[in-house]
This record gives C-alpha cells, sequence and structure tokens, in this order.
C-alpha cells in the first residue's frame, strides 16, 4: 500500500472541502439586467444614474373591465412591458412601478366603469398628487427627465398640469417633466390607421376591448385574455366597444412596434431640448 505524503493529503482535503461548498453555495452570479427600479437595490439604481440612465418612466395604467375576454388588470401589465421595450430603446431610461390606481368614474352613482364589479376609481386629486410625489421622488433619486406614460385615455388631461407646474419650479435644475401623450395617440388612432390599411373597419376596432385593444394585449400578454370569449359583438356590449372575433398577437404586434417606436422618438425629441 503506497501512503499519501502529509502534504499531498492536506492540499487534497483542501480541494474536496472546496468542492463541496461550491456545490452547496455556488458562485454569485451578475445581477441580471434590468431597467425595472423595483427589480434594483437602491445601491443598483445609485449607480445606474451615475452611469448615465438619467430618464425615468412612470407608467400609468388602471384597474379596470376591458369585457368578458380582458382581465381587469389589462392596463397596469402592458403598459410596464410597453414601458420596459421603451426603456430599452433608449438605453438610459429606468422604469418606476405601475401607478394601477387612477380615475373610473364616480361611486355614487356609479357611472362609466364604475358600473362593472372591479374596476378601482380615484378621487382625480388623489391621482394628481400620486405622480406629483412620484415625480418629487424621482427627482430627489437623481433622474433629470420624468415621463409620464399612460395606457388609459380617461386621465390623460390630469397629467399635463401636473408635468407643467413640476417642469417651471425645477426650471433651474433643468429637470422637466414630460406628459407623453405620444404613446396613447400611436395605441390609438396610430393603431386604428394601420388596421384600417389592412382592411379592418373602425367599427371592428372599436375603442375599448375590440379588435384593437385585445391584439394589443395578446401580443404582450396573452394568459390576460380569454380567447374563448372573443364573442362581443354590440357596441358596449358586456363592457365591449368593437369587435374583438378576429383579434391576433400578430396584429397586437404591429401595433405594439407603433408604440414603442413612436414613444422612443418623442422622449428623445423631448429630452433633448
Amino acid at each position: 500500500m503506497k501512503y499519501v505524503k502529509r502534504g499531498s493529503l492536506a492540499a487534497l482535503v483542501f480541494v474536496v472541502l472546496i468542492c463541496s461548498v461550491r456545490q452547496i453555495y455556488p458562485a454569485a452570479q451578475p445581477f441580471p439586467t434590468t431597467v425595472y427600479l423595483e427589480e434594483l437595490t437602491w445601491t443598483e439604481l445609485r449607480d445606474a444614474i451615475r452611469a448615465g440612465k438619467t430618464t425615468a418612466i412612470i407608467p400609468i395604467g388602471g384597474t379596470e373591465q376591458s369585457g368578458p375576454d380582458i382581465a381587469l388588470g389589462k392596463h397596469n401589465i402592458r403598459v410596464k412591458v410597453l414601458s420596459g421595450m421603451i426603456a430599452q430603446g433608449l438605453g438610459n431610461a429606468i422604469v418606476a412601478p405601475v401607478v394601477a390606481y387612477v380615475p373610473e368614474g364616480s361611486l355614487n352613482p356609479p357611472t362609466l366603469h364604475m358600473r362593472y364589479p372591479g374596476t378601482i376609481t380615484i378621487p382625480d386629486e388623489a391621482f394628481e398628487r400620486t405622480l406629483e410625489y412620484a415625480a418629487r421622488c424621482l427627482k430627489q433619486a437623481g433622474f433629470q427627465n420624468i415621463v409620464f406614460l399612460s395606457d388609459h385615455g380617461g386621465y390623460q388631461a390630469l397629467e399635463k398640469p401636473v408635468a407643467a407646474k413640476l417642469t417651471r419650479e425645477w426650471s433651474a435644475s433643468g429637470v422637466r417633466v414630460i406628459a407623453l401623450d405620444e404613446y396613447y395617440r400611436a395605441s390609438t388612432d396610430g393603431f386604428e390607421a394601420i388596421l384600417k390599411a389592412h382592411g379592418y373597419t373602425l367599427a371592428e376596432a372599436g375603442k375599448h376591448a375590440g379588435l384593437m385593444d385585445t391584439s394589443l394585449q395578446m401580443a404582450v400578454a396573452p394568459a390576460t385574455v380569454r380567447s374563448d370569449r372573443l364573442n362581443s359583438t354590440a357596441p358596449n356590449k358586456d363592457g365591449v366597444e368593437g369587435d374583438p372575433r378576429k383579434s391576433s398577437a400578430e396584429l397586437g404586434q404591429l401595433g405594439v412596434t407603433e408604440i414603442v417606436n413612436a414613444s422612443i422618438a418623442a422622449i428623445r425629441k423631448y429630452t433633448a431640448r
């Protein structure tokens, strides 16, 4: 029997121990690249801002009915996905958490989407204050450009006064707040024109939970669409305006491309001033 020298034995034991530890505690992996603020630690965010991520996008959604075929969180899910794509395209942007509570009509008597269970509304002033203080926090963090990016038409007009007020207040520092209506125009008028060019009627496209809305949702979050329920055709039947039966992810992708490209171009234009 051959004997292993004491030094060699110690080295062998050391190698075995190292291998065992690595199996139990694998080497730390690099933090995955993300544009979402809530997925970063505060030091990672600080370093990202110092490295040039100076634009913050505040995605604004809403929790509302979208007919029997689309989940109540449609706007929240969609605006987060599209904001992420826009931030990736810009290269210098971070996406704040989605604002999910927005004005949706009155409670008593219930109006607009509040006539359907699951819709959540807040007063206009609460919405405006939420946007204002989200922007103030992002400015304090070091962002130079703050973009309100909204997926819902009902509160578009409420964003602009907040953006204008803060931009005036911060004019000396050069920090600006942008209410980006180009995003919403691309998701409605822009996408509608694309569908029309492909042979679909405006009645089919609709303004809410119809062909246009449902196709967009299929492209970004197909699990939130109930394909077996795409059968509402009468205006405002079950909360639907339009005809979603011919909806597809392929059509929705045309809208996604329009929204992302238009938003990136608009943000670059405003932040270059």
